[in-house]
């Protein structure tokens, strides 16, 4: 008795005893400033633009950035952005590398290989795009490669709503077909 006495007079004096061990600090890293990190960070994920209710693009990502500061989503690692018209039939489809969405106005800005591919099998090929939300239009100033049923065109610059149906190429070369 006078052991487990003894045992457990040590115990209660140790967990008594504060700890001797050195309290250890988290290293800070003083080369990153805190403004230039994104206040949120997603993979895997989905956007929808919307105005008045009715979508107008769905964005899948692999990877989101949002920059609330700057009110910029940043995307990487696969982006692929499904257009709709104001009937809600979606009407092409853009995959890009990278792209930027501007949360004042939902534009978006693709890039690296950015391919989009309309309902009617017209597809679009250039390195850099540009939607504009408001208007419904993509355009670039880089070179573009167009391909539809009928036509295969390329050139430096482009103005089209966003079903590639009614398209403007700037500088342009090509082959047509005549019926």
């Amino acid at each position: 008795m006078k052991t487990v006495c003894s045992s457990l007079a040590v115990l209660i004096v140790l967990l008594l005893t504060p700890g001797c061990e050195e309290k250890i600090k988290p290293a800070v890293l003083s080369a990153i400033d805190s403004r230039t990190l994104p206040s949120q960070e997603s993979w895997n994920s989905n956007i929808m633009i919307s105005d008045s209710g009715r979508i107008r693009a769905a964005i899948d990502a692999g990877y989101l950035r949002v920059f609330e500061d700057q009110r910029t989503t940043l995307m990487s690692e696969g982006v692929t952005v499904y257009f709709f018209d104001d009937k809600g039939v979606q009407t092409s489809v853009l995959t890009s590398k990278e792209g930027k969405v501007d949360e004042y106005t939902n534009n978006l800005e693709a890039s690296g290989n950015v391919v989009v591919v309309s309902t009617e099998k017209t597809t679009l090929k250039t390195e850099k795009l540009y939607w504009d939300n408001k208007r419904g239009l993509i355009h670039t100033p880089e070179f573009v490669q167009i391909t539809s049923p009928k036509e295969r065109l390329q050139g430096h610059g482009l103005e089209s709503d966003q079903t590639l149906k009614n398209y403007r190429v700037f500088r342009v070369t090509g082959q047509a077909k005549t019926d």
